[in-house]
């Protein structure tokens, strides 16, 4: 009889056993099927989240919460474990955030570059600049309207890094304006009062129809503009969504996501709006 009731009581803890582990299963299928990302504006004012969103929705089952601000507020967002997962374009800032320990992996997406954007009839001979400094310089010399983010974004950081160039200190200026709004409004601003500004290229060009602004300095090489992901560290923040936002990221990295960067905006624009960078050194 104690056999007995010993070979029930292990039987018993044996079944106790095999329940529990039937229930990491339906304990990961209960995981959140939803992440936060954190991104630039310019991704989402461009339209190429429009286009890579629901496909990584449909591939993963995974919702995603966007929330377009600046990268400085997207990264600051991650510092606090407020978001999943970041897309941004400021690389001192995401150096920065990874030194800091919040971030877990920080990996090139992609790249376009920065465009000086003003009036077509371009009363500050920016054109005949060879180089954005040069270009700015043009601008403050002539008391041209200039219209700033002012938004600690990634285009924020580049003009802030170009101002310097150029031996110029804009603030307090009668001609220099602060919008401390995204990409978009600031073009809208800028178009309105026929004044100058810092773009991401793939932003003016899904919004110029309507814009009515030139290109007047391009292909100066501190004008690049480069995209990481990053994913949250979840030893610092536990309750981020660490594998939904590693689906993420592994998505944007991935062969085919690449191909749609490449080719994303080439039917409309005639030319891509991003150019993929998966894989390649930094």
């Amino acid at each position: 009889m104690k056999r007995s009731f010993f070979s029930r009581l292990a039987l018993a803890g044996l079944s106790l056993a095999l329940v529990l582990a039937g229930l990491r299963p339906a304990q990961a299928a209960a995981a959140p099927r939803s992440i936060i990302l954190a991104t630039t504006t310019s991704t989402q004012d461009s339209g190429l989240l429009d286009t890579l969103l629901p496909l990584f929705e449909r591939k993963t089952g995974i919702m995603v919460k966007t929330i377009a601000v600046g990268s400085g507020q997207a990264l600051a967002m991650g510092a606090k474990g407020e978001a999943d997962v970041l897309l941004s374009h400021s690389p001192d800032a995401e150096k920065k955030f990874m030194a800091e320990g919040h971030g877990l992996r920080r990996r090139l997406v992609m790249h376009n570059d920065f465009v000086i954007v003003g009036p077509p009839a371009d009363p500050a001979g920016v054109r005949a600049a060879k180089t954005a400094p040069e270009a700015l310089g043009r601008i403050a010399a002539q008391g041209r309207p200039w219209y700033s983010r002012a938004d600690n974004s990634g285009t924020h950081a580049e003009e802030q890094k170009l101002w310097k160039a150029a031996g110029l200190d804009p603030q307090g200026q009668k001609w220099f304006a602060q919008t401390g709004l995204g990409m978009g409004p600031t073009l809208n601003v800028a178009a309105e009062k026929k004044g100058y500004t810092l773009s991401d290229r793939g932003t003016y060009l899904a919004m110029n129809k309507v814009l009515g602004m030139a290109i007047l300095c391009q292909g100066d090489a501190t004008l690049l503009n480069i995209y990481h992901v990053i994913e949250v560290d979840p030893a610092r923040f536990p309750k981020v969504n660490a594998a939904g936002a590693a689906a993420f990221a592994e998505f944007m990295l991935a062969p085919e996501t690449q191909e749609v960067i490449r080719t994303f905006g080439v039917d409309k624009f005639g030319s891509p709006l991003f150019f993929p960078d998966a894989g390649k050194p930094e």
